[in-house]
């Protein structure tokens, strides 16, 4: 049964069902693995914002070429 099939039943419950079927729904998900686990202790890169100074400068350049930026 997919997930489009049983929305329109969901729906037409009641709010405590609702609430109920939430419940439900957490606790299986506390007792499944999890599908994409972080390893403990591992350093995981992000990308970031942080030292990239010339994209600030770049973007600045962008605004005023459009008219948006400020003087």
């Amino acid at each position: 049964m997919s997930l489009t099939e049983i929305l329109p039943a969901i729906r037409q419950l009641p709010t405590p069902d609702k609430i109920r079927l939430i419940r439900i729904l957490a606790q299986e998900l506390d007792t499944e693995p999890a599908p994409f686990p972080f390893e403990p202790y591992k350093v995981y890169y992000l990308p970031t914002p942080y030292n990239t100074f010339g994209a600030g400068r770049a973007l600045m350049d962008a605004m005023k070429k459009a008219g948006t930026g400020r003087n």
